[in-house]
């Protein structure tokens, strides 16, 4: 079966955030060292030290390095059509839908464009014929056979 034209764009879109999230996390790893020579300490809020944030820094470098090599996996994996590519994509829909909804409910509307990207994807990714590229079993409509 030939890849559905969406599946590829998907794949591609979720090529390019890992790459961006592994170039946000190795930023953020090579820069962490530096945190206390640029931020004056001054600066900070109350009860944060400079060791505390250069930590912050490391932690979030990691995870966003962790990400973007995770979302460079999915992209492969969907290309490939791969069924576990389709799972992951799909819970990573639902937690992007998530996030979305809180920072929406926290006033940044901005979030609506991800809220509507995510949703078209999750509802994409469950039509009958992707499901078919990636494995999936596609549920057939019920029939009524009690009428005589």
């Amino acid at each position: 079966m030939d890849r559905p034209t969406g599946v590829t764009i998907i794949a591609v879109l979720m090529a390019i955030a890992g790459i961006v999230m592994i170039i946000a996390g190795i930023s953020a790893l090579a820069f962490a060292p530096f945190i206390p020579i640029a931020v004056p300490s001054q600066d900070l809020p109350a009860g944060l030290s400079m060791t505390m944030l250069g930590g912050i820094a490391v932690a979030s470098g990691a995870f966003m390095l962790a990400l973007g090599i995770a979302g460079l996996v999915i992209s492969y994996g969907l290309f490939k059509g791969n069924g576990w590519a389709w799972t992951a994509a799909v819970v990573l829909s639902i937690i992007g839908i998530a996030t979305s909804v809180l920072a929406i409910v926290t006033g940044n509307f901005g979030s609506v464009i991800s809220l509507i990207i995510n949703g078209v994807i999750l509802y994409y990714l469950y039509r009958p014929h992707v499901k078919a590229y990636f494995g999936k079993a596609v549920s057939a409509p019920a029939s009524d056979t009690t009428a005589a």
